[in-house]
């Protein structure tokens, strides 16, 4: 990527990350896709274990960033097919990723839900335990692991682990497996342990079911009427770059100092925790062509109204700051949205978007 200039930070990633193997749970899904085409970017030698991509279209396919690395599909609950793909890519680096991450589909299934993000959590810390060349791990959980007071306030790192629903919940014991085995196994080793709380994430190639933008774009497509069923909730959203640069970033600082390994929230600022309603306005606004939205209330599982991060800790600690308002998250979406509706260059469009990211 002879085109990205930005930061001296960017910068050093940039040099830290060339030729260095990582090794990605989940890179098939939308957050792992993005960041594996990152990470190929920044000139490292990925590794992905992860199952085939569960919609129709998906990123991955899309992203052709397949042909850049090594991929292995395989199911996180399968410790012994894990520790095979981790001992064969001998990697110094991992993200986990790998999870069931809607929330009303945990409703559905609970058990596959928590057999996924629990126990995959488990079988990830096992590996990491049983081998002596991971020297940097990053357990990305989410923004609804706290225990939800409908604070107008952000939840703070410290705050109490109780999500509700069965997903929530199950990234709750996610965090707190992460955290045992830290404490229990790794505190006297080189390997730095964090964990990354981020918020709800936008951006061009999510075609999961029962989140609100990509229930947007298939309206868009189809000049329908968007659907909303909660437009008076409060979320934290921003694009899916954010959180990716963020994970970037600790896992390299943690790597170089492991005395900074925490858990950590990702999120926007508070003029970007809007309501899904706003979101929804955005949206329509951005993508033209008269786009309208309704309110109809589904009935439905329980989620929360009001969800806020307070994100003083990873500014503090590694000087990061969200880079994209929401406007420009959902102005990049919309760009990506019709670029594939029309058949454009999308591993080119992802490229451009994620050079303009780092500028």
């Amino acid at each position: 990527m002879g085109e990205w200039q930005s930061t001296l930070e960017d910068l050093v990633m940039l040099d830290f990350y060339k030729g260095k193997k990582v090794f990605i749970t989940g890179h098939t899904g939308f957050k792992g896709t993005w960041l594996t085409k990152m990470l190929v970017n920044l000139g490292a030698e990925v590794t992905g274990y992860s199952l085939n991509p569960n919609t129709v279209p998906d990123l991955f396919s899309i992203s052709k960033v397949k042909e850049k690395i090594t991929s292995v599909i395989g199911d996180i609950r399968d410790l012994s097919s894990l520790k095979k793909a981790i001992d064969n890519a001998q990697p110094e680096i991992v993200f986990h990723l790998a999870a069931q991450p809607i929330v009303r589909e945990s409703y559905i299934d609970p058990l596959y839900t928590y057999e996924t993000n629990v126990m995959g959590t488990v079988n990830v810390l096992e590996c990491i335990r049983t081998t002596n060349f991971i020297k940097s791990f990053l357990n990305v959980t989410t923004d609804k692991v706290y225990e939800n007071k409908e604070w107008e306030w952000g939840y703070r790192e410290n705050d109490p682990l109780d999500g509700f629903d069965p997903y929530s919940n199950s990234k709750s014991c996610s965090e707190l497996v992460t955290h045992s085995y830290k404490k229990s196994f790794f505190a006297d080793s080189k390997v730095a342990i964090s964990t990354a709380r981020a918020g709800n994430v936008i951006g061009g190639g999510d075609f999961a079911n029962d989140r609100i933008i990509p229930d947007c774009v298939r309206a868009a497509f189809k000049h329908e009427t968007i659907i909303v069923r909660n437009p008076h909730s409060t979320r934290p959203y921003q694009h899916v770059l954010e959180p990716l640069y963020a994970y970037l970033l600790i896992a390299m600082k943690q790597y170089e100092n492991p005395d900074i390994a925490d858990f950590y929230n990702v999120g926007p600022d508070d003029i970007d925790c809007i309501t899904t309603g706003t979101l929804v306005d955005l949206f329509c606004s951005k993508w033209g062509e008269n786009q309208e939205w309704a309110n109809i209330s589904l009935d439905g599982p329980h989620e929360a109204n009001f969800l806020k991060l307070d994100c003083s800790k990873i500014k503090n600690i590694f000087n990061w700051n969200p880079r994209w308002s929401v406007e420009l998250a959902i102005e990049k979406t919309v760009e990506w949205s019709k670029a594939y509706q029309k058949g454009e260059n999308i591993p080119e469009l992802m490229d451009k978007q994620i050079i303009e990211f780092m500028k």
